[in-house]
């Protein structure tokens, strides 16, 4: 390969010197991310609490319902960044579609919910490699290593954790099926017995400070929404990944739409199998929630114990360690490219423009990390309503402008309403999700749980009284300045498919190339 940057690799990146990302993401490197790479800790371990507030039906209908605002999220932000895959992140979009102080707010609100990120899986990797009695903690090193490699290492070794990951995740929904049917030790076919009866459906939370069987029940089922809503945090990694993906317009779809099935299968059908062989009111669970990371703290390794495999701990313990691991690499990822995103809108210092040899925002790579890991939902939260807001918007400049969804290169489902539901339904969930810091009322978890409310909307005010910014009305809009480039090579790259898939192996190609 020459030292010319190729048209595919880059769009219109030859006038941008060096300082500018790489477009090296391959279809199998975004669809595999897309699929495993923010899958951390908090489904397999975090469920253990939901399940014992929730019940059994409880923590799958409160997974499959924030899965529902997740998948809603994440068609918005592909219907956004199919149609212009920009090097800024979703924050430009903000920017772009909506006010620029919204944009400068989603940007700085997003890089401080993976500042927090990382540390909080390190700690956990670290904590996974005690169980072995392992005292030197290189994983945390890795990390950092990796991300200054450039972005085609990190695709490579996230396709790779992430597939460790997604075989792992369908390991555990199968052994939860056959220990369920009758496959353990024991032999004793559980079926939906822990459904039932003292166990469940239902669960309840707080019954002693609120004196009322119903109101518990609710506030237990309320609960799986916060623990759901921190576990499915970070499936937005595709929109910060759009700067760095080869030919956009075809693998931006594929991955958006392998979202669904990475949450029926992965998140629903996990919880699901949880469910089947760990009952909500067993002793071992209480305890493996006041667990530290680990698999003593997994309900999964609850479940098998509690039917007699007993040599299972040390997998589940290798594999909670690679969660983190790749989860942390995944946080680090993000935290510069929107550093470096927000650099690029001139809402950052300049220096954080700089890109070393591989095309990776090195300065920020090396920021110091915070500790506070109960903030992360609400960061998240955040973001995706912020998301969907700027979506809206993106729809009400299009019918301002004659442009019709349907010659968008993807076209979101559900639409408008789908936005404006993850928006109501995400908002709720924020303003409502620290409910149990009221009972009784704990200042610092209250503190934790709702501060980056007041400080998203301090740097949204801030900065528009400061600028003088306002709402950009829906036929100013920008939506043609830099499509032309991008349609453009969109064209050149179909007509390399079309000659990469003549001949007599093209069929077995384009097979091969879909999956």
């Amino acid at each position: 390969m020459s030292g010319q940057p190729s048209s595919e690799e880059d769009y219109h990146d030859k006038k941008a010197g060096t300082n500018t990302l790489r477009r090296r993401l391959e279809s199998r490197q975004m669809s595999m991310i897309a699929l495993g790479g923010t899958i951390g800790t908090g489904l397999i371990m975090g469920s253990g609490t939901a399940l014992v507030r929730g019940g059994p039906l409880g923590l799958c209908l409160g997974y499959a319902f924030v899965g529902l605002i997740c998948y809603l999220v994440m068609v918005a932000l592909g219907e956004m960044s199919t149609y212009l895959p920009h090097k800024k992140g979703f924050a430009g979009y903000a920017t772009r579609f909506v006010d620029p102080a919204l944009g400068f707010a989603l940007g700085w609100n997003y890089l401080m919910k993976y500042l927090v990120a990382p540390a909080s899986n390190i700690n956990a990797a670290c904590i996974a490699m005690q169980y072995w009695t392992l005292l030197v903690p290189l994983e945390a090193w890795t990390v950092f290593l990796l991300n200054l490699l450039g972005v085609r290492v990190f695709g490579e070794l996230e396709f790779w954790t992430s597939t460790l990951k997604v075989l792992s995740l369908l390991g555990f929904i199968l052994l939860g099926i056959v220990v369920d049917l009758g496959g353990n030790p024991l032999h004793d076919r559980i079926g939906f017995r822990y459904w039932r009866h003292p166990n469940g459906p239902m669960g309840s939370y707080l019954l002693s400070h609120v004196h009322s069987e119903p109101a518990a029940i609710f506030l237990g089922f309320w609960s799986t929404l916060a623990t759901a809503l921190f576990s499915y945090i970070g499936t937005e990694l595709v929109g910060v990944t759009v700067g760095e993906a080869k030919h956009p317009r075809r693998n931006i779809p594929r991955a958006i739409k392998r979202t669904f099935l990475r949450i029926v299968v992965f998140y629903i059908g996990t919880v699901f199998a949880i469910s089947l062989i760990v009952p909500s009111t067993s002793r071992e669970l209480f305890v493996a929630n006041s667990s530290p990371p680990g698999a003593a703290a997994s309900p999964i390794v609850v479940g098998v114990t509690l039917v007699n495999i007993r040599t299972l701990n040390h997998v589940v313990n290798a594999i909670i360690l690679i969660f983190t691991l790749s989860a942390a690499n995944a946080d680090l990822y993000i935290a510069t490219r929107t550093l470096h995103g927000l650099a690029l809108e001139g809402q950052a210092p300049r220096m954080f423009r700089k890109v070393n040899w591989a095309g990776v925002p090195w300065t920020s790579s090396f920021t110091f990390f915070a500790y506070f890991v109960n903030l992360l939902s609400a960061f998240g939260a955040l973001t995706w309503m912020a998301i969907s807001y700027t979506h809206i918007r993106f729809m009400g400049a299009l019918t301002a402008q004659g442009i019709s969804r349907d010659t968008l290169p993807y076209k979101a489902p559900l639409q408008p309403y789908g936005s404006w539901f993850a928006l109501v339904s995400t908002g709720i969930i924020t303003v409502f999700k620290g409910f149990d810091t009221f009972i009784p009322f704990n200042p610092k978890l209250f503190a934790t749980a709702y501060l980056p409310v007041p400080v998203f909307f301090f740097l949204w005010l801030g900065y528009k009284v400061y600028f003088g910014t306002c709402l950009i009305p829906p036929e100013k809009v920008d939506l043609v300045s830099g499509k032309r480039e991008i349609d453009e090579e969109e064209e050149r790259l179909v007509e390399k498919d079309v000659e990469r898939f003549a001949g007599k192996w093209g069929s077995w190609k384009k097979l091969l190339d879909s999956l």
